[in-house]
């Protein structure tokens, strides 16, 4: 028999597999979902995070990529026509990334498709707000 030690830390070995497991899921089905509208995954990131106005380095966190990736993928976008840099309001010497009209549309699209056959799908309404009470519990320090 294992000690109390090691049943909790082979415990936490399977959750934290299971959790990067769901998180190649989701990963997965986000590249798969942006592929359909001409978006590479770093993109459909992108404009699934682009919630609001912010700055590369804020972009850059809540896609947890250096900045200069995020610097990229925005160039990309702006291309495109589907974000702008706008004047920061309260910082001069920063800009922030602006959702164009047409980069407000495809982003309501990407994320109805990434909605369609979720790898959360399978959970009720309920156990997702657990789930999400939950890891949010975990990744508070």
């Amino acid at each position: 028999m294992g000690t109390e030690r090691e049943t909790r830390s082979h415990a936490d070995r399977q959750l934290c597999g299971l959790v990067k497991g769901l998180a190649n899921q989701i990963e997965v089905h986000l590249r798969v979902r942006a592929a359909t509208l001409g978006l590479t995954a770093s993109q459909g990131t992108a404009l699934c995070e682009l919630t609001r106005p912010m700055t590369l380095r804020e972009l850059a966190e809540r896609m947890s990529c250096e900045p200069s990736n995020a610097t990229f993928v925005a160039d990309r976008l702006e291309e495109q026509g589907y974000l702008e840099r706008h004047p920061h309001p309260d910082d001069r010497r920063a800009k922030q990334l602006v959702l164009t009209p047409k980069g407000t549309e495809l982003r309501e699209r990407l994320l109805e498709l990434v909605l369609q056959d979720s790898p959360l799908a399978p959970l009720a309404p309920e156990e997702q707000d657990v789930l999400h009470r939950l890891l949010t519990r975990a990744l508070i320090r």
